[in-house]
């Protein structure tokens, strides 16, 4: 009887919850040891895969205790630094580099058959600029590093997922594999994990609904949580708009390691079990989402750790056929994953239930407000904001207008004195001046100190922050309407506010231009939001940063 190949030894770095080392598992390579610097994730690490999950800041790691005989080297470096969404893209790659520096020096001293490496794909251009001469990676660059930036999705996973993988691994063989593979969508994920007996739809393992841990259905958003959401993807003042709920019948965007009931990131969906009511996703359909099999268990301390565990692992999925490809086998050679079920039946004891937020929270005093007004928003960030800002104590609201360019962002202030410059040009246009009186006064009513209180869940009223905003733009809609019509005056009115407020300094403002030819929604823009930020900022007897009873406001008409 001929003797059975040896297995292929590999150490997984920075390996969080083991998504590396399941995939790695999947392909029969053995892992002898992962090294994290979070107790947490090595725990669920060692349950699962059943293997040394050593708690270790690599930074300061001995290569001399490293195992010996080792063929392949995986891992993942963290990528907060290099993440455009940490930041707005402005996080210190100085720092980041570390780890990655610690990477390709294990990789230089094991001397493995095969490596690779995980990452954002911002650092693919980070890796060529640093592995040049004179650059921080330079004494690296004989490893014979290439690099890919590769969507996940092409491999089965449910999820549009853009990584960069770097290493010395045959990219060609690694995208063979992808060749005619079924695309699971959120919907067949959603489906899957509510029937009795739970097919796991990426791996085909079944299991009773009752003993499914982690797919705890919590409340559905409220009215107010709905509203956020739908701005925030819809109507941002900066990003590209999202679909709102997200599509059942495609990939899911990017699993994140952050999820708030209230956040650009969160993935809303139709609850079936309700009428007109959405939620976000479980613990169980977001790791289903990001690769991992419905055995496998995480054990965080609470439910944002376990968030965090997913959003920052490598989906076993694709780590499997990266994994192949690393110990080199031919596509006919690479079966699913699914067809390695005693593989799959990972027997982790059983973590506890966290169970996630619940609505009615109470919050800050000063909880932050910044909305863009919807009629008055142009693309690429030009817009106009309902905010309120903090002040000592005391937390005042306006409308704010930001123009320019990403890297170079202006502000023109609406109120008393700018809606005064211009008035001479509204001279002959009765039902504008009438307008501007209009969104005055009913500026006027809110009582914007109890508006904060109900906005932080903290007090109650009729006047809510969005109904003011919802106000302000119907008046922006009937602005721009009446100025629609006085093209020539709505110009003016953009260039005189831009003078008035910039003087000599206009030749050097990035977007002027853009703001002339916009002019009618951005001259309606400025004279809704001076005559609200004029009644806003009126002192009111024993209501201090209050307008509610502040009487008429004379803008001279």
């Amino acid at each position: 009887m001929a003797d059975e190949p040896t297995r292929l030894r590999a150490v997984d770095l920075y390996s969080g919850v083991g998504g590396w080392s399941l995939g790695l598992k999947l392909a029969g390579v053995e892992v002898v040891a992962s090294y994290d610097i979070w107790k947490p994730a090595n725990e669920t690490n060692t349950r699962n895969n059943g293997h040394a999950a050593l708690t270790q800041n690599l930074r300061h790691l001995d290569l001399a205790h490293l195992p010996k005989n080792i063929d392949i080297v995986v891992g993942s470096p963290p990528c907060t630094q290099f993440s455009y969404a940490n930041r707005g893209g402005g996080g210190d790659i100085e720092d980041g580099l570390k780890d990655i520096k610690v990477f390709l020096q294990v990789v230089d001293h094991l001397r493995p058959k095969a490596w690779a490496m995980e990452n954002v794909p911002r650092v693919a251009a980070i890796l060529d600029r640093e592995l040049r001469m004179g650059g921080r990676l330079a004494a690296f660059a004989h490893l014979g590093l290439s690099h890919r930036t590769i969507n996940m999705e092409d491999f089965g996973l449910p999820q549009r997922r853009k990584r960069c993988i770097a290493g010395n691994l045959d990219f060609d063989l690694l995208l063979a594999y992808s060749h005619g593979l079924r695309r699971p969508t959120l919907g067949d994920v959603i489906t899957s994990l509510k029937e009795d007996v739970v097919t796991d739809p990426l791996y085909g393992i079944k299991l009773k609904s009752r003993d499914l841990i982690d797919h705890v259905i919590e409340d559905g958003l409220n009215g107010e949580e709905m509203r956020i959401n739908r701005a925030n993807k819809v109507e941002h003042p900066i990003y590209n708009r999202m679909p709102f709920p997200d599509c059942l019948d495609r990939s899911v965007r990017t699993i994140t390691a952050t999820c708030t009931r209230v956040s650009r990131e969160s993935i809303v969906v139709r609850d079936s079990t309700k009428t007109d009511t959405h939620r976000r996703l479980t613990i169980r359909e977001r790791a289903t989402l990001q690769g991992f099999p419905i055995t496998f268990q995480f054990f965080g301390r609470n439910y944002s750790q376990k968030l965090k565990m997913i959003g920052n692992a490598v989906p076993p999925l694709f780590s499997y056929y990266t994994a192949c490809a690393l110990s080199g086998l031919p596509p006919e050679a690479v079966s699913p994953p699914s067809e390695r079920p005693l593989l799959l039946n990972l027997g982790a004891a059983v973590p506890m239930e966290t169970p996630p937020a619940r609505t009615g929270a109470v919050y800050p005093s000063r909880r932050t407000f910044r909305f863009a007004i919807p009629a008055l928003r142009l693309s690429s960030g030009v817009r106009f904001d309902l905010t309120n800002v903090s002040q000592s104590d005391d937390v005042s609201w306006r409308v704010d207008f930001v123009f320019g360019t990403s890297k170079s962002i202006h502000k023109l202030e609406p109120g008393f004195e700018l809606l005064r410059h211009v008035r001479p040009l509204l001279n002959g246009l009765p039902l504008v001046r009438a307008e501007v009186q209009h969104v005055g006064e009913m500026a006027a009513q809110f009582d914007l100190a109890n508006m904060q209180r109900v906005w932080c869940h903290n007090g109650t009223g009729t006047h809510h922050p969005f109904q003011l905003l919802d106000a302000l733009n119907a008046a922006g809609d009937r602005m721009r309407l009446l100025l629609s019509e006085h093209q020539r005056v709505a110009q003016a009115i953009v260039v005189d506010a831009v003078k008035f407020q910039h003087k000599d300094k206009v030749i050097e403002l990035k977007g002027v231009d853009r703001l002339r030819r916009n002019s009618t929604v951005v001259a309606a823009g400025l004279l809704v939001g001076s005559a609200a930020n004029a009644s806003f900022l009126k002192p009111v007897s024993g209501s201090q940063g209050a307008s509610a009873g502040a009487g008429k406001i004379s803008y001279g008409f």
